[in-house]
């Protein structure tokens, strides 16, 4: 509809804590639950083990509000986006379907990878980090540049690695973030 209201604003950032943040937080609650499943005792995992996934929504949720009362964040963000983060955490699963790699499923396997994994995301999200974001002041070269790499990192990307162009995606996106924002600032 198009028509800007606080409830709406808030009903949208309530739908993408749910989307990108609790969905992805129990996806990663269940690899930590195979992580542990493979160890001789890890069907007697203590939960508070598997309760760091739930860090990212709550990072999720705190980044969303943060955006909500922001008056800066027009033509870019402060920390990652959630949508971006979701994305990043619904690829692994697929990742570990559909890779042939014997080290992929090893390191989705692994528990300190996850824990890894949540405070990284869960930083990134809550940082104030100056990240790149599709709206445009104006219609120079210089201000599309980014997104045409990052749309040639993730064809190249897609085309030689399948799902695993998700993670190498993200990580251009944090670092084209980085070197783009700082040249502007």
């Amino acid at each position: 509809l198009k028509v800007p209201s606080e409830l709406g604003k808030q009903l949208d950032s309530l739908a993408d804590v749910v989307s990108f943040g609790v969905a992805p937080g129990m996806i990663i609650y269940q690899f930590l639950r195979l992580s542990f499943a493979q160890q001789p005792d890890g069907l007697d995992v203590n939960i508070l083990w598997l309760m760091p996934a739930f860090l990212v929504p709550c990072a999720g949720a705190y980044r969303l509000a943060r955006f909500n009362i922001d008056t800066e964040q027009s033509y870019g963000f402060k920390g990652v986006p959630i949508p971006a983060v979701g994305l990043l955490l619904a690829a692994f699963p697929l990742i570990f379907w559909y890779s042939n790699q014997a080290w992929a499923t090893n390191l989705l396997t692994n528990k300190w990878f996850w824990y890894a994994v949540i405070f990284v995301v869960s930083y990134l999200m809550v940082s104030k980090l100056p990240m790149l974001a599709l709206k445009f002041k104006n219609a120079s070269i210089k201000s599309f540049l980014p997104f045409i790499i990052i749309a040639a990192i993730t064809l190249v990307s897609a085309l030689f690695f399948n799902w695993l162009a998700v993670p190498i995606t993200f990580a251009a996106y944090i670092i084209l973030s980085l070197v783009f924002k700082q040249s502007n600032t």
